[in-house]
């Protein structure tokens, strides 16, 4: 495997032109590019600069066998499933180029082979900063009884509702940047601008648990995030809107439903799996610790 078998862009259409049917053929897998490039596509990227995004791919003789993009030099790199050779080659070339990688995210074998192959090249120490389980829906099965009250779409009038309940999702899980961009009134650029949410309320029409939902893109939807408000749960809000959210998803045309979760929350992670969702795989983040100058050029 050569590292020049990488091709690196800023470009997203010439991206997606090239690496659109690969990433669509593991549609629940890649997710994360799916639905990144798609909101890239849709919404434009920054020509240049530190937010600037860089995509990559490896093609040999007209075939893409991996990919990744990267949110500017400061983000972390999203990556396919690789081989180690794959991986030893994407950190050869990006080490040969200069081009700077803070941390990487993609399943657990692929992220591994990478933060090994990059600490080679560069002296970086890897550290796991994360780890997530991947699900992906296979029947629906909703639990009984169900909670009294109803799902329903959330519109413009919801608008107020749904920003709080976004932003105490943020506070619980540690997403500081999106609590930034939140209270700065930045909402179509925060990861909450492009999804499509659904509540569950009670009988009088109170809002006590809401999920978000990706767009279909390569005939994949991830609900993303799930939350409920701490003094709400235990009452089964929580399931009933994943029920709605995951069956909406079905009904528009989705083959690949699939959630993340916290390995460290049994609690989720039971419920998810009552409801029909099978592990597809696990995903680990590493950053990698800054490294001197002397290690940068060896």
């Amino acid at each position: 495997m050569r590292s020049d078998d990488w091709y690196l862009t800023e470009d997203v259409h010439d991206f997606h032109a090239r690496a659109g049917d690969f990433l669509r053929s593991r549609p629940g897998l890649h997710t994360m590019q799916l639905t990144v490039i798609e909101k890239y596509r849709a919404n434009g990227v920054p020509a240049h600069g530190a937010e600037a995004p860089v995509f990559g791919r490896l093609e040999r003789e007209g075939e893409v066998h991996a990919g990744f993009y990267q949110r500017g030099p400061a983000g972390l790199l999203s990556l396919t499933s690789v081989t180690r050779e794959q991986a030893d080659a994407l950190a050869d070339h990006l080490a040969g180029v200069g081009h700077p990688v803070p941390g990487v995210s993609g399943d657990h074998d692929a992220s591994t082979a990478f933060a090994e192959a990059w600490q080679k090249r560069t002296g970086a120490e890897p550290m796991v900063t994360t780890r997530l389980h991947l699900y992906r829906l296979g029947t629906l099965t909703p639990p009984e009884p169900f909670p009294e009250g109803r799902g329903r779409l959330v519109g413009e009038r919801d608008r107020e509702q749904l920003i709080r309940f976004c932003r105490e999702f943020c506070v619980d899980v540690g997403e500081q940047a999106s609590i930034d961009l939140i209270d700065a009134g930045s909402w179509d650029d925060s990861r909450f601008g492009d999804r499509h949410f659904t509540f569950w309320e009670t009988l009088d029409g109170t809002p006590v648990s809401m999920a978000a939902s990706t767009s279909i893109v390569g005939g994949m939807v991830r609900v993303d995030p799930v939350y409920t408000p701490a003094h709400l749960r235990g009452r089964g809000y929580a399931a009933a809107v994943t029920v709605e959210a995951s069956r909406a998803a079905l009904t528009a045309g989705a083959t690949d439903v699939v959630l993340f979760t916290d390995p460290g929350n049994p609690t989720s992670n039971a419920l998810y799996q009552r409801l029909g969702y099978v592990l597809l795989t696990n995903f680990t983040v590493y950053a990698f610790k800054s490294t001197s100058p002397e290690a940068e050029a060896d």
